[in-house]
């Protein structure tokens, strides 16, 4: 898409999906270094024992080259700015979701935290405010396919507009985003509701104020995805 297409959409939505983003094949060489992370066994499924399995940090070079892929260094500078943002080496956080009969504990309605404030308030945990410090994007790399049945992240469309009023009375310092979970929820829950699904090498480029939700995992095949930020220099 084009430079006007790309910032229409991402201003209306609040998200973009660039499919291919990085190589299905990179996908699947990333995808085979996060099952060692789980000590699960991909092939036996007796040995996915939690809904959720949480993995860390991941800067092997493979994760690198996903996240600096030149289709995706284009999309930062049409989205945030050339020289506004800063590289990833490594790609944070992955909630890899399996097929579970017990519910996962943490789908509910948010946007993210980016930043803890100095002084006691960093008790309270993540901290977002009305200028979005911290995050210039919020990111959904996909390393598995993912249909709707397989937990795909619900994301409330154009619910980054009802953002900034929820904020606004925090000031700089901003809010612990734990706090305000029922707001966030209450001034975004008329928004059409859409599912991040995707191919292996699909990367969702999202407003940081984009409310977003995960979900039960339907499926069959187990949902492998990160969830970076990309921050402002």
């Amino acid at each position: 898409m084009d430079d006007v297409d790309m910032r229409e959409r991402f201003e209306a939505d609040g998200f973009v999906k660039l499919e291919g983003a990085f190589p299905e094949d990179l996908a699947a060489e990333c995808a085979a270094l996060l099952w060692k992370e789980t000590g699960c066994d991909p092939d036996d499924p007796a040995t996915w024992t939690k809904p959720v399995h949480w993995v860390w940090g991941m800067g092997q070079e493979p994760f690198r080259r996903a996240a600096n892929t030149p289709v995706l260094h284009d999309a930062f500078d049409r989205l945030v700015g050339p020289g506004r943002w800063v590289p990833r080496t490594a790609l944070g956080s992955f909630p890899l979701r399996f097929p579970h009969e017990e519910e996962p504990d943490d789908a509910g309605w948010h946007i993210e935290g980016s930043y803890l404030p100095d002084g006691p308030a960093a008790e309270l945990g993540y901290h977002a405010n009305h200028r979005s410090r911290g995050r210039a994007l919020l990111m959904l790399f996909l390393f598995s396919e993912v249909g709707e049945a397989d937990a795909p992240t619900r994301v409330r469309v154009g619910s980054h507009h009802d953002m900034p009023a929820v904020l606004e009375p925090y000031g700089e310092e901003g809010a612990p985003i734990m706090r305000i979970g029922a707001a966030i929820d209450a001034a975004s829950r008329h928004r059409e509701v859409v599912y991040a699904t995707g191919r292996p090498g699909d990367v969702y480029l999202c407003h940081p104020f984009l409310v977003h939700a995960a979900q039960p995992h339907h499926g069959t095949r187990p949902r492998f995805m990160a969830q970076p930020a990309l921050e402002p220099r």
